[in-house]
C-alpha cells in the first residue's frame, strides 16, 4: 500500500483554513527597509490598478508627509474623512474605522500598519483596526517598515542606535496574504533624502546624521530582504503541502543532521556545524525516538540529550520525533522541511553483512533520492554502547557482538514466563476438548490466540517462550505418535516451522504495539502535566501566584522538594517570603543558585558543576533575560535524571520563565503607565492651578498695592470696589484650593456620607443661592415635581454637585442663556438634571468631561482647573448613583445624576 496518501487531518485543516480565508478580506503589505523607499507611492499605484480593474477602492488614511508625488496619486481616489481627536493639547488625525465599516468598500487603503492610535480610539494599534476590517470582509492595502517587526525591533535598535516603540506582532506579517517588497538602493534613498523628497530640509539633515547613515540603510535593506525571503520560503512550503508535493525543492541550503546515542554523534554534530557555516545554511539536529531506543540504558539516552544540547549551543534547532522506522521518519521530516542536505554517520557494517541486512544509512539513501546525503566518516573507537553500529542513527537490527551488554534490570521477569506457561497449558486444555472434532491444523489457531495474549500482557520475551512452548505442546499432544516429540508425517515439520514463524512475528508485533502504547502513555502524561501548568500560569498575572503554581507542579511531576528563587533589584537571588506550599524546598544553597543565575547554566546534583550538592539547580531563562532559578531536591535522583524527565524539566523551566517575565513586563508597563499618568496629572495640576492662582493673585496684588499707595487719593466708592475685587479673587482662589483638596479627599475615601432625609427643593435652593452671582445674567428655570418624596442624601455634598453643575453651565454658555434644573422620581431612584441651551458637548466628550483636569473646548472655556465634574462624579458614585452627560432637547449640554432610594421615604405630617 502506498504511503503517499494525504493526511486526513491535514486535509481537514486545509479546508477549514480555506473557508476562513474566503470569509475574510485579503491583506497586502508593502514592505520596505526605511521611510522614503516608495512604499506609499507603490501602494497607491496598485490601488489605481485595482480601481481600474473594477474593484471598489477607497482610501481610509494615507500619510503623504508633504511629498508631491504621493499627493498626486490621491487626486482621483475616493478618500474617507478622518476622525479628529484631541490629544495632549492638540488635534491629531486618526483613521475612522466606523466610517470604513459603514462604507465597506472592496479594497481599503490604510497607511502605516504599526501606528499607535490616540487614546480613546477603539483599538490601541492600527493593525488591530486592520484585523477588524479583514474580519468584516474588507481587503486592505497597507505599508510597513522592517524596524516595526517585533522580532527585529531589538536588532534594528542595536544597528541604528534608535529603538522604535511602535511594533506589530510577527504573526500579522506572516499571515498576510501578500507581501510586496519595495526596495531602493541606499545611495538613491540618500539622494531622495537630500532632495527633500523624504523629510523637510531640517528633518532631513538630522535624519542623515543619525538613522539614515549609509551603513544603517545597508543593514536595514539586508534585514528586509532576508525577512521577505523567509516569508517566500514559508509560502513555498505551504504550496508543496497544499499540492501534496513530496519531493524536496532545494531552493536554499538547509541541513539536517541525525543524532543518536553513538559516541560518534558528537563528532557528527560538530561536522554538521562546520558544513552549515561554510554554506551559510540553517541546520537542524533530529533525534528519532523509536520503541527500541526507549529500552536503551540511561547512560546512552543521556548521551542523546547531551548531543542535542550541543547542537543547540552550536546554533542548531533540535527536534525530536517518534516513529517505528528511523529511515522513514528522517526522510519524511526532511521533505516536510524542504531540507537540501541530510548529514549521516558512516555505517560500520561491511561486506556481505551490509548486503544481507541494510543499515539505516542505506535505507535513507534509497528513500531520499531527491535530497543530497552527506556521509561523514570518523575514526574508529572502542565502543561501549549497547549496540555495535556506530552510526548515530540507530538501526533496529543491531547486534551485540564484541560490545558491552546492556545492564540487567532489577525487575522480576519470572511472573511473565509463568503466565506464558499457564496460558500455553490453557490452550492445550482447549485443544484437548477440540481434538477429534476438528482438524489438527485448526488447533494451531488456539495457540496463536494464546501467543497474542501473552505478547500483549507480558511482552516480547514471554511471548517468544510461548511460541516455542506452543509448538512443542502441539507436537507432543496432538501430532501422532502422541505423547512424544517424534513426527510420523514429515508434512507436520512445515506446520511446526510456519506455526513458530507466525507465532514469533505475532509476538513481536504485539509486543511492539504494547511498548508503543506504554510510551504514548508516558508522553501523554508529560504533555498533560505541562498543559495543566501552562493553563494555570496563563490564568494569573501575579508573580507570587506563578511561583506558587510552578513549585506545586514541579514537586508533583518530578517527585522532589522544589523552590523557585527570584532575584532582588540588585540581582541577588533570594528565598521566597512566606512560602508555605507542601513539598517546597527551604534552605537551598543560595551561592550555587546565584552562580546558576549569573552563568545561565545548570549546576548542583547531576551536573559537572558543584556536583557535591544534593540539590539540582536549573536557570529560569527567558528569551530576553534570566528571571530566576529552580531548585529541586529529588527523592529519587535516578528518576529526575532520566533524559526524558530532564527534557521535561527544561520545558517546565522555559514555560515558568516566560510566564514570570510576562508578569514582570506587565508590572513594568503598569508602573511606567502610572508614572506617565502621574507626571501628566502633575503637569495638568500645575498648569491649571498656576493659571487659576496667578490671575487672581495678580488682581489682588494690584488692588492691594493701589490701596496701600493711593488710599488717600481714592474715593470711598473706589476703595470699596477694590476691596470687593480682592475679596472676590480671594474667594476664587479658595475655591480652586478647596476643589483640589476635596477631590483628593474623595478619591482617598477619607470622608463619610451624612445621609439624612431631605426635601429636594431645599437642596436645590441652597445651590441656587450659592451660585447667584455666576448665574446673574442667565435665566434659571425649575422643573421639580410638587409631590416629590423625601430623599436620603448628604445635603452638603449633593448641594456641591449642583453648584458645580450650575457653575459649569454658566461657564460654557453665553449671556442670557437658559439653565434648567429638573428632577424626576423613578421607582427606586431619583433623577436630577441640569441642562442649558448653549453650544453643548462635542461628540466623544460625554465621558471625557468627567476626567480630572479636562476643561472642554479652549474656545468656550473661561478658566478653571477642570476638577468640578470629576468631584461631581466622585460624590454621586459615593451615594451609589451614576452621573451622565449628553445633549439637551434645546441643543445644549445636559448633565443628569441618579440617587438610589433603597428605603421607603418617611411621610411628613401636615402642619395644622
Amino acid at each position: 500500500m502506498s504511503d503517499s496518501r494525504p493526511d486526513p487531518d491535514a486535509l481537514l485543516a486545509r479546508v477549514q483554513r480555506d473557508e476562513r480565508k474566503e470569509k475574510r478580506g485579503r491583506l497586502k503589505i508593502f514592505f520596505g527597509a526605511a521611510a522614503g523607499v516608495g512604499k506609499t507611492f507603490a501602494m497607491l499605484r496598485a490601488a489605481h490598478a485595482q480601481r481600474d480593474a473594477g474593484i471598489d477602492t477607497v482610501v481610509g488614511l494615507v500619510e503623504t508627509h508633504g511629498r508631491s508625488e504621493t499627493i498626486a496619486q490621491l487626486e482621483d481616489l475616493e478618500i474617507l474623512p478622518s476622525r479628529m481627536v484631541e490629544h495632549r493639547g492638540g488635534t491629531v488625525r486618526e483613521f475612522d474605522i466606523d466610517a470604513a465599516l459603514a462604507r465597506k468598500p472592496g479594497l481599503l487603503i490604510v497607511d502605516e500598519l504599526a501606528h499607535s492610535n490616540a487614546p480613546g480610539s477603539r483599538h490601541p494599534k492600527r493593525w488591530q483596526d486592520v484585523a477588524e476590517l479583514l474580519e468584516a470582509g474588507i481587503s486592505v492595502y497597507t505599508s510597513l517598515n522592517v524596524q516595526h517587526l517585533e522580532s527585529l525591533n531589538d536588532v534594528v535598535g542595536q544597528i541604528t542606535g534608535v529603538r522604535v516603540w511602535e511594533t506589530i506582532p510577527d504573526k500579522v506579517f506572516d499571515e498576510a496574504d501578500e507581501v510586496e517588497l519595495v526596495d531602493l538602493p541606499p545611495d538613491e534613498l540618500l539622494e531622495r533624502l537630500a532632495a527633500g523628497k523624504v523629510y523637510l530640509p531640517e528633518q532631513a539633515l538630522r535624519a542623515a546624521a543619525n538613522f539614515f547613515r549609509k551603513g544603517n540603510l545597508i543593514a536595514l535593506r539586508e534585514l528586509s530582504l532576508r525577512r521577505t525571503a523567509q516569508r517566500v520560503d514559508a509560502q513555498m512550503r505551504d504550496y508543496r503541502e497544499d499540492h501534496s508535493i513530496d519531493r524536496a525543492w532545494p531552493v536554499s541550503e538547509r541541513l539536517l543532521v541525525c543524532v543518536g546515542p553513538g559516541e560518534r554523534s558528537e563528532h557528527l554534530v560538530r561536522a554538521a556545524r562546520r558544513l552549515a557555516a561554510g554554506l551559510g545554511a540553517e541546520w537542524t539536529a533530529l533525534y528519532v525516538e523509536t520503541p527500541d531506543l526507549q529500552r536503551l540504558p540511561e547512560g546512552e539516552r543521556d548521551r542523546i540529550l547531551r548531543n542535542l544540547r550541543l547542537a543547540e549551543e552550536l546554533g542548531a534547532r533540535s527536534v525530536t520525533v517518534g516513529g517505528g522506522d528511523v529511515a522513514r521518519e528522517v526522510v519524511g521530516y526532511a521533505r516536510a522541511q524542504n531540507v537540501s542536505k541530510i548529514v549521516l554517520g558512516k555505517p560500520r557494517r561491511r561486506g556481505i553483512l551490509r548486503r544481507l541486512v541494510s543499515s539505516t544509512v542505506d535505507r535513507v539513501l534509497q528513500g531520499a533520492s531527491d535530497i543530497d546525503v552527506e556521509i561523514i566518516g570518523t575514526e574508529a573507537r572502542p565502543s561501549t554502547l549497547a549496540f555495535g553500529l556506530a552510526s548515530p542513527i540507530l538501526d533496529r537490527s543491531r547486534t551485540h557482538l564484541g560490545v558491552e551488554q546492556r545492564p540487567r534490570s532489577d525487575k522480576l521477569r519470572w511472573p511473565g514466563y509463568a503466565g506464558a506457561a499457564a496460558i500455553t497449558v490453557a490452550c492445550t486444555l482447549v485443544g484437548a476438548l477440540m481434538h477429534g472434532r476438528f482438524e489438527p491444523t485448526n488447533l494451531v489457531m488456539v495457540y496463536l490466540v494464546g501467543i497474542v495474549l501473552v505478547a500483549v500482557r507480558f511482552g516480547r520475551g514471554p511471548s517468544v517462550f510461548a511460541s516455542l512452548a506452543s509448538v512443542a505442546a502441539f507436537d507432543f499432544f496432538f501430532v501422532p505418535p502422541f505423547l512424544t516429540f517424534a513426527v510420523s508425517d514429515t508434512q507436520y515439520v512445515v506446520t511446526f516451522l510456519v506455526m513458530l514463524a507466525v507465532g514469533l512475528v505475532i509476538s513481536n508485533l504485539a509486543a511492539s504495539v504494547r511498548l508503543q502504547a506504554r510510551i504514548a502513555g508516558y508522553r501523554e502524561q508529560r504533555i498533560s502535566a505541562l498543559y495543566e501548568m501552562s493553563r494555570e500560569l496563563a490564568g494569573t498575572y501575579q508573580v507570587e501566584s506563578m511561583v506558587r503554581i510552578g513549585v506545586q507542579h514541579l514537586a508533583e511531576v518530578f517527585g522532589s522538594q522544589a523552590v523557585i528563587l527570584l532575584p532582588d533589584p540588585g540581582g541577588r537571588v533570594r528565598h521566597p517570603a512566606g512560602d508555605s506550599i507542601a513539598g517546597s524546598l527551604h534552605g537551598a544553597d543560595l551561592s550555587i543558585a546565584q552562580w546558576v543565575h549569573d552563568h545561565n547554566q545548570a549546576a548542583g546534583l547531576g551536573t559537572d558543576t558543584l556536583a557535591g550538592s544534593d540539590t539540582h539547580f536549573v536557570p529560569l531563562a527567558s528569551p530576553n533575560r534570566a528571571v530566576g532559578v529552580i531548585g529541586l531536591l529529588p527523592a529519587n535522583p535516578r528518576r529526575l535524571f532520566v533524559p526524558e524527565q530532564r527534557r521535561l524539566l527544561d520545558t517546565f523551566a522555559g514555560q515558568i520563565a516566560i510566564a514570570i517575565e510576562r508578569a514582570q513586563l506587565a508590572e513594568d508597563a503598569r508602573t511606567a503607565r502610572l508614572q506617565a499618568d502621574t507626571e501628566e496629572l502633575r503637569n495638568s495640576l500645575l498648569a491649571g492651578i498656576s493659571h487659576d492662582l496667578r490671575t487672581p493673585l495678580a488682581s489682588i496684588v494690584g488692588a492691594s498695592s493701589t490701596l496701600a499707595e493711593s488710599s488717600e487719593q481714592l474715593s470711598p466708592a473706589a476703595r470699596r470696589d477694590l476691596a470687593a475685587g480682592i475679596a472676590e479673587e480671594a474667594r476664587h482662589m479658595s475655591e480652586v484650593v478647596a476643589n483640589v483638596l476635596d477631590l483628593a479627599r474623595f478619591q482617598a475615601g477619607a470622608f463619610r456620607l451624612n445621609l439624612q432625609w431631605h426635601v429636594l427643593d431645599e437642596v436645590v435652593g441652597g445651590a441656587l443661592a450659592r451660585s447667584r452671582g455666576r448665574l446673574a445674567d442667565r435665566e434659571v428655570k425649575l422643573a421639580l415635581p410638587a409631590d416629590a418624596p423625601l430623599v436620603e442624601l448628604d445635603a452638603v455634598l449633593i448641594e456641591q454637585v449642583l453648584v458645580n453643575l450650575l457653575e459649569n453651565a454658566a461657564k460654557y454658555t453665553p449671556a442670557r442663556s437658559t439653565v434648567t434644573v429638573a428632577a424626576e422620581a423613578n421607582p427606586g431612584e431619583l433623577v436630577v438634571s441640569v441642562s442649558d441651551n448653549g453650544p453643548g458637548l462635542r461628540p466623544g466628550e460625554e465621558e471625557q468631561v468627567f476626567d480630572k483636569f479636562y476643561r472642554g473646548s479652549p474656545e468656550s472655556a473661561t478658566g478653571g482647573v477642570g476638577l468640578g465634574l470629576a468631584i461631581c462624579r466622585s460624590i454621586v458614585e459615593a451615594h451609589g448613583g451614576k452621573i451622565r452627560a449628553g445633549r439637551s432637547s434645546a441643543g445644549g449640554a445636559r448633565f443628569s445624576f441618579t440617587l438610589p432610594q433603597k428605603a421607603a421615604a418617611p411621610v411628613l405630617e401636615a402642619e395644622e
